[in-house]
């Protein structure tokens, strides 16, 4: 297989937001700075995001990446973690699967 590349797969598993757990789809808008971005979340609020620092070493976050967040207990409306990112085979899958509607 040297020289070729594989053909395209679809994601085996792709996590969707726990509806009990308080998480919500949202888009990364803008990179703030100091580990905190502002994301469009699917309820129709604008948060500030903070990335923790484990999510932060693994993997980089970039504007207009589909996250999963979970609102803060205080200030709910205004703040939230980043708690996943997706890879662009899954937001493919979310997409076709109608998770996404609300970017449009």
């Amino acid at each position: 297989m040297r020289g070729q590349q594989a053909p395209p797969q679809q994601p085996t598993r792709v996590r969707t937001p726990r509806e009990n757990e308080n998480e919500v789809l949202g888009v990364i808008e803008q990179m703030l700075g100091a580990s905190r971005v502002r994301v469009r979340c699917m309820d129709g609020k604008l948060r500030m995001g903070r990335i923790p620092g484990k999510l932060k070493r693994k993997i980089w976050v970039r504007e207009d990446d589909v996250v999963i967040v979970t609102p803060w207990e205080v200030q709910s409306d205004e703040k939230c973690d980043v708690i996943w990112r997706y890879t662009k085979g899954q937001v493919d899958w979310l997409n076709k699967k109608g998770y996404l509607d609300f970017m449009r």
